[in-house]
């Protein structure tokens, strides 16, 4: 497709993305008001978000797969339905658990949104041309995350609104978004014969994810860390997990193409992605509850001051995607990003309740600049070692990856500071004089600050402000392995094909002499054509490889 093609389809894409990312941001800075309207504990505020990843975790590799194999455009579609009801169905619920629920719903289209525009960009647009529209896709990303915590903290802050149309706000988006792809997206889709979809490791692989992070949220907290609980969830789902294995290197169709993971550089990349969503995704997803429950700061100001974090992601996305495209290399890029990334958690490693907000705002600005020159860029790594038949798989399966470290992320460090936060909050009110189980001491475990005691409010404050500097020294340990598998990684540059091209053509090594004999050869065995007829022919073979 030409620039301006691609670009009519991208305002489309580009809007799915755009709803995609704001249904999670929105809800961000509203969280804590939401929970406490429900009448929800800290370990419900964690599931809202985890349910949602979870779901988009066990489902990114499946629907990358099937963009594989049936209509690319019919499946954004089949997404974009799929998100608006649960979103519908989310604004609705009635208290937590019905939350939780919907989410999970909403979580299986927000995974097929994020992987499906990624696919049908890779199929619109060589690697190397990448770089330049992973920018834009970097500028929506810092868009919608900007301002996504501004409309959830405004919503919210507004009475005749209230929360739920942190939810409601979606659909008119996604209804806009349909439309113009329905206008703008065209695709030349073919079937492949005898399809055959790998149900068994889609249910496998979505199986054994889920019982590890659900250990991992219990975990330390309804049972210990050596317990039959333990053993019963980890053995259950590390041989969910080998089984899942053993079926992906037999079916023909595998859900995620082992055969790309065990190459050095995706794998390489798929850790280094490991690394960055869960340090990025479990970090920054507690930065709304930091400044309004341990700071005091109402959503709307909540979201003005994570303006720092979205800033460094559009700067970063935006400029290196030009430079990738510009030189064709990526490795540096990714590299300085997983290097400031590791620099911005540590800064924010230090904060406490009473830390100095342009410290925070440094910290915060340095994790956006790392994610905006590593998250998008490690997708092209694993997208230009395949063949375009592949780039639905390969790319399900990197999402997949870095959505699954984005939910462990979650699932740990959410344990990790409600353990925080509890311990703190029962040393400050025995420091009181009250025993922390008493009813003097309030709904202590909830997040309906408002209705509690002002001296309990103080202590419950200082707790979650205290507490959340551990885990973002958590997510700098994290960022050190995405530092380390970047290093490792082939300083490769990027192919300006859209398709990989044969073992025949792309042979640099073989010599002219026998570059003419194999062209006489061929020439001389090959039928006669007709010289007018040739260019149809290959103009008709090139659009087979556009999907």
């Amino acid at each position: 497709m030409d620039h301006r093609s691609v670009l009519r389809a991208m305002s489309g894409l580009l809007i799915v993305l755009f709803v995609a990312m704001i249904s999670s941001t929105v809800v961000s800075v509203a969280l804590p008001r939401i929970i406490g309207s429900l009448h929800g504990s800290q370990s419900q505020y964690t599931w809202v978000v985890t349910a949602a990843l979870l779901a988009s975790t066990a489902s990114t590799p499946i629907w990358g797969k099937l963009a594989d194999l049936f209509s690319k455009k019919l499946l954004l579609q089949v997404a974009i339905l799929l998100f608006t009801v649960a979103a519908i169905a989310c604004g609705l619920a009635q208290n937590t658990a019905q939350l939780i629920a919907f989410r999970v719903v909403q979580g299986l289209g927000m995974g097929a949104l994020q992987v499906l525009v990624q696919v049908i960009i890779a199929a619109m647009v060589s690697p190397r041309e990448r770089g330049r529209y992973n920018g834009y896709l970097g500028g929506v990303m810092a868009v919608a995350t900007v301002g996504g915590p501004l409309l959830g903290g405004a919503i919210t802050d507004v009475s005749w609104l209230g929360w739920r149309w942190c939810f409601f706000i979606a659909v008119p988006f996604t209804l806009l978004a349909w439309v113009i792809l329905v206008r703008t997206l065209h695709l030349t889709e073919t079937r492949r014969p005898e399809t055959r979809v790998d149900y068994a490791g889609a249910t496998l692989i979505a199986s054994g994810v889920s019982l590890l992070l659900l250990w991992v949220t219990f975990v330390d907290n309804d049972f210990a860390w050596l317990s039959w609980q333990t053993a019963v969830m980890v053995a259950g789902s590390l041989v969910l997990l080998a089984l899942a294995v053993w079926v992906e290197s037999r079916v023909v169709e595998p859900v995620v193409p082992l055969h790309v993971v065990r190459r050095r550089d995706p794998a390489l990349a798929i850790v280094a992605s490991l690394a960055v969503g869960m340090a990025m995704f479990g970090g920054a997803v507690f930065l709304g509850q930091y400044f309004q429950i341990g700071r005091g700061y109402s959503p709307t100001e909540a979201g003005l001051l994570t303006i720092p974090l979205m800033a460094g992601v559009l700067l970063a996305s935006a400029i290196s995607g030009r430079m990738v495209s510009r030189s064709g290399r990526v490795k540096p890029y990714i590299l300085t990003g997983a290097i400031v990334l590791t620099g911005g958690f540590l800064g924010l490693s230090a904060i406490d309740h009473e830390t100095p907000l342009a410290a925070v705002s440094i910290g915060m600005f340095a994790v956006g600049a790392g994610v905006g020159m590593s998250m998008q860029n490690l997708v092209l790594v694993v997208q230009n070692t395949v063949p375009l038949g592949e780039i639905g798989a390969a790319s399900g399966a990197i999402t997949f990856f870095r959505t699954l470290g984005g939910t462990m992320g979650v699932s740990v460090l959410g344990a990790v500071l409600a353990n925080q936060v509890a311990t703190k909050i029962a040393n400050g009110l025995r420091g009181l004089g009250i025993d922390p189980g008493s009813a003097d001491a309030g709904s202590g475990s909830t997040l309906d600050v408002a209705s509690m005691p002002a001296p309990v409010r103080e202590v419950v404050r200082a707790a979650y402000g205290d507490a959340t500097g551990h885990i973002f020294l958590i997510s700098a340990a994290i960022a050190v392995v995405a530092v380390i598998a970047v290093l490792l990684l082939s300083p490769v540059t990027l192919r300006e094909s859209l398709d990989l091209q044969s073992p025949a053509t792309s042979d640099t090594e073989q010599s002219p002499q026998a570059a003419v004999a194999t062209a006489t050869a061929t020439a001389a065995a090959a039928p006669s054509r007709n010289p007018v007829i040739a260019p149809a022919e290959s103009e008709a073979g090139g659009a087979r490889h556009v999907d």
